[in-house]
Order: C-alpha cells, then structure tokens, then sequence
C-alpha cells in the first residue's frame, strides 16, 4: 500500500522536469557551452519556481554551475567551440553587450547573487527582485559568452578586435 504523501513517483516517464533538471548530473566533462547551457536551464527554472525548497535546490546547482564556469574560463577553448564562435565577415554589431564587463566578473555578480538568495535572509519581495537581477545578469554573461568573438581571415583566425587568437574567452 502506497503512503499518500510520500514523494516517491510511481511513473519515472511523468516525473517533474524540476527533478529531471535537479538530477542531471554536473561535472568537468562539461565543455563552456555544456555549462552555460545549464546555467541557462536553472535560473530559467528558477525565475519560475516559487516552491522554497526547490528554489533552494535550484540556486545550489545554479552556484555549482557557475563555480565550474570559473574554471572554464581559464582554460583554452577546444577547437569546436572556436568554430562555433567564429565568423566570416566582422561587422560592429556582432560583439559585445555595451553593459557586459569581464567575464570573470560576472561571473562572480552572478555567484554573489545566488549566495545571497541562499541565505534567504531578505523580504519576499527582495527576494523577487534579487532573482529577477540575477536572471538578467546570467543571460547577459550567457549571451556575451555564447557571442562570436573570432573573425576568420585570409591569414587565420583573429579576435573581433584584431589582435591575435589567444585560445581563451
């Protein structure tokens, strides 16, 4: 006999997509775009939830994301991804949100934001508006990370800028 509250789910083909997203599995075999990806999915799932504990669970995964993202950044990128970021012909609109600072930095708005609403120390309207800040800010690191910054040239590969490809963001 099957106790009525449990929250054991008795179809695993219906279970919740919160519990789907919570169980997917975080790791370094992640690539950049892997991690902002899941960046992408739990502030989105985030902005949305208004259950305590799944929110709770949502900004842990969402702070391990970005940790993770952390060293990512530092890493050279694999040629995959270069490809991905890579265009034929520059024009001035293809880069660069004008209010994106470093990457790194916000990076760690973004963790600082999230600690915060861990701690859950403020009003439930602070609370909203803090999430709706931390959303705005992690799609503006996603878009600017996800931005071609590479401009394919007749001599090899160049930054947007025109200096030298370094092999990092």
């Amino acid at each position: 006999m099957a106790i009525a509250d449990s929250n054991t789910i008795a179809r695993p083909e219906i279970e919740p997509a919160i519990t789907t997203l919570l169980k997917t599995p975080l790791g370094n075999h992640l690539d950049l775009f892997e991690i902002l990806d899941s960046c992408q999915f739990h502030i989105d799932a985030l902005i949305e939830n208004d259950n305590n504990t799944e929110c709770m669970a949502l900004c842990g995964r969402l702070l391990a994301a970005l940790e993770m993202l952390k060293f990512t950044l530092n890493v050279p990128l694999p040629t995959h991804l270069i490809e991905r970021l890579t265009i034929d012909v520059a024009t001035d609109d293809n880069y660069r949100c004008p209010l994106s600072t470093d990457s790194e930095t916000m990076r760690q708005y973004c963790a600082a934001l999230t600690m915060l609403l861990l701690q859950r120390q403020q009003t439930a309207e602070q609370n909203e508006q803090v999430t709706g800040l931390l959303f705005e800010l992690v799609n503006v690191l996603i878009e600017d990370l996800k931005t071609p910054r590479f401009v394919r040239t007749e001599s090899g590969l160049v930054m947007m800028s025109g200096e030298a490809v370094p092999g990092i963001h």
